[in-house]
């Protein structure tokens, strides 16, 4: 029930106790203090069909505003969560949902982009229904959990050849002191570390230290900070750049779009930069045991590295069997 008392201020503070639950807030007039206690007693006695009433595209607010900025890819979660809020899938109420919901957008989903995004954009309704589950308590399951993911295709397997990274040198050029020329020498590192195209880029000085052949990621994709092991190579590779910071020179945007010249220029067909990291971690299967690899790569599910990005060739462990 409410209770009201005037302040010393001159103001009321209203308290409510409901079923355990206790709130209190002061205002102006006892009348604000009565409409206020009014509402947050029908609050509190119908919290379970006030809970079930919003609608999906409130809970997808909610979850950008309270967790993405928690998490690595707030940005993309925040502008798909919006899309997903704009989508008639929004419009539901959360206590309605059902998994034939997530299957109709799904299969509308699947009209308009790729099997892949889809089943990315699946993993984020299945991380919002998670957590309006187990700690919103909107929800008694997780209903995408019911749902079938579209089957995506093979991953990559494209490994950059000899000739290829002769082309691509011709492309380049030699003088460093011009970004394309940087953007080849950062795909011949990335060869020799297995670092990522933004790792590379975020590369600063103070993170290196050459006599300790190391170099720091206090940032990585999974959240975790890794040291990455240097070559002898990767060593010479840094040694001969024009000192400035990040160390490439480079930023993400800039590297993406040279790189794509640099590449049609050398006429090398469908190379990402990417590529380079499966490169180098079958490179690196030659000299690495699973775990070295796995910790050089900042790998944390070895079933990933093994299926996605390790491509040893057959004949190769052949020969590592006499």
């Amino acid at each position: 029930m409410a209770s009201f008392s005037k302040l010393p201020s001159g103001k009321w503070r209203a308290q409510v106790e409901r079923e355990g639950k206790r709130r209190s807030a002061s205002f102006s007039t006892k009348r604000e203090a009565t409409d206020w206690a009014n509402q947050q007693e029908y609050a509190i006695l119908n919290a379970e069909f006030i809970a079930s009433s919003q609608s999906l595209a409130d809970v997808f607010n909610r979850y950008a505003s309270e967790v993405s900025p928690l998490r690595k890819g707030e940005r993309w979660e925040i502008v798909r969560l919006a899309k997903l809020g704009r989508d008639p899938i929004g419009a539901i109420a959360i206590g309605e949902v059902a998994p034939s919901d997530f299957a109709d957008w799904r299969d509308r989903r699947l009209q308009e982009v790729q099997p892949a995004s889809v089943a990315r954009e699946m993993n984020l309704l299945s991380a919002v229904m998670t957590v309006a589950h187990k700690e919103w308590g909107l929800l008694k399951s997780n209903p995408v959990s019911d749902v079938r993911k579209p089957r995506t295709p093979a991953p990559r397997d494209r490994i950059v050849t000899d000739s290829e990274l002769k082309a691509l040198a011709l492309s380049a050029g030699a003088d460093l002191s011009h970004a394309r020329a940087r953007v080849f020498h950062a795909f011949l590192f990335a060869i020799e570390t297995a670092m990522r195209a933004g790792e590379i880029v975020g590369l600063t000085w103070e993170h290196i230290d050459l006599s300790r052949r190391v170099a720091h990621l206090p940032d990585t994709k999974n959240g975790h900070p890794r040291d990455v092991p240097l070559s002898s190579e990767a060593v010479r590779l840094l040694e001969v750049l024009p000192r400035v910071d990040p160390v490439f020179g480079l930023q993400s945007a800039q590297l993406d779009a040279l790189w794509r010249k640099l590449r049609d220029g050398a006429t090398v067909s469908g190379l990402r930069f990417h590529d380079s990291r499966r490169t180098a971690t079958t490179r690196l299967a030659r000299k690495l045991d699973v775990l070295e690899l796995a910790k050089m790569t900042g790998h944390r599910d070895l079933a990933i590295l093994l299926n996605t990005y390790y491509k040893q060739d057959a004949a190769a462990v052949a020969q590592k069997l006499d």
